[in-house]
């Protein structure tokens, strides 16, 4: 009879403990969550390729005659002409050789004639006339050869461009042939950049380049612009070109070279400097801030959606790269959507939260109307 008395009451206890759950939950409050709104727009695609600038020709100035170096008639790091007298080296041993082998050109000359004239009447043999004739051409090259040597004591600029410092003085003898040169011209009008590209990534841009997707500026090249190594922006725009490739079988890379106008030479050889490839226009691309993305344990990335009914739910999204700030999404958000950026260590799949605006969002990306900064 003490338990059928006790009964009624166990119930009531039950019933009172779950209106108290119940009024809990009620009064619970519904989570607030920083949302962004997903806009699709266009976006331009940019490839970077780290780099070093090199010379567009190097040309070693070096003797081709022997003899005291008289007179250097340059200043050192200044622009040089092709053609332009650097050095002058002692003539005088040069014109006197020359002037003899012109002496023995007039004899061979007149020998010559003069065997010529006498053949006609048999008064010298066939023989005599030939060596008369070659003797003339010998001593014609000879002179040829003087004169040469006589130019070169003049030692011209072989190309246009900067010269450094010279090696030697006046009053040193220089050796045609000796191992040190005794100046460099250096050309930096255009300037080359040489980029570094794994393999596979070559053969993307090569397909994006033969689709059209990849701007061209002629045969097998692309538009190309520069960034320096403190971040500025080279004014000039250049051409990458994708020929003459090899592949480095250790590292799987290839070397690619680009080419820059260099007016003001503010690019030098050995510039570190990074090449901004532009790949092409996505005209409805989805970017969508970095810290809404996370990664499972198989390190699948995922983010928060807000429906329209305020209840949240997981989604697998697949991430192309990143761009800026952001990642570019190709499947699993769309646009006008929300994505949850705050506030993810509360939500739960099925959920209902207040969305606002997030306040942690500063997405900085290339778009091609619009300004590079965008914010939401």
């Amino acid at each position: 009879m003490r338990d059928v008395r006790l009964a009624p009451l166990a119930v009531l206890l039950v019933l009172a403990g779950c209106g108290e759950k119940t009024a809990e939950q009620a009064a619970a409050p519904v989570p607030e969550v920083g949302v962004y709104t997903v806009q699709a727009q266009p976006l331009t695609l940019t490839t970077d390729l780290p780099g070093r600038t090199s010379a567009y020709r190097v040309a070693e100035v070096r003797p081709q005659v022997s003899g005291i170096l008289q007179q250097r008639l340059f200043t050192e790091g200044t622009e040089v002409k092709k053609g332009q007298q650097l050095y002058q080296i002692d003539p005088r041993t040069y014109e006197a050789r020359l002037a003899r082998a012109e002496a023995n050109l007039t004899t061979a000359e007149n020998l010559a004639q003069r065997y010529e004239r006498l053949l006609k009447t048999n008064a010298v043999s066939r023989q005599q006339y030939d060596d008369a004739q070659a003797a003339w051409k010998q001593a014609q090259a000879e002179v040829q050869v003087a004169r040469i040597d006589v130019q070169y004591t003049k030692v011209l600029a072989p190309i246009s461009g900067r010269i450094g410092r010279s090696t030697v003085t006046e009053g040193a003898l220089v050796t045609n042939g000796q191992a040190q040169h005794l100046a460099t011209v250096t050309q930096l009008d255009p300037i080359y950049v040489d980029v570094n590209q794994p393999i596979t990534k070559l053969l993307g841009l090569k397909r994006a380049l033969e689709s059209g997707r990849l701007q061209k500026t002629g045969s097998d090249q692309a538009e190309v612009s520069l960034t320096l190594d403190d971040g500025s922006a080279y004014p000039l725009p250049g051409t990458l070109k994708f020929s003459e490739v090899s592949v480095d079988p250790t590292t799987g890379s290839v070397t690619l070279r680009a080419e820059f106008p260099n007016p003001d030479r503010k690019l030098l050889p050995g510039m570190f400097v990074h090449a901004l490839l532009k790949e092409g226009t996505q005209q409805d691309a989805i970017l969508v801030p970095q810290q809404a993305v996370s990664r499972d344990a198989r390190g699948v990335p995922s983010v928060w959606v807000v429906k329209p009914d305020d209840s949240v739910e997981r989604r697998e999204v697949e991430t192309l790269r990143t761009v800026g700030n952001a990642w570019l999404i190709g499947k699993g958000v769309a646009d006008g959507e929300r994505v949850v950026t705050e506030g993810t260590q509360r939500v739960r799949s099925g959920i209902t939260v207040k969305p606002v605006a997030a306040s942690n969002v500063r997405l900085v990306a290339e778009f091609a109307p619009k300004t590079d900064a965008v914010a939401n």
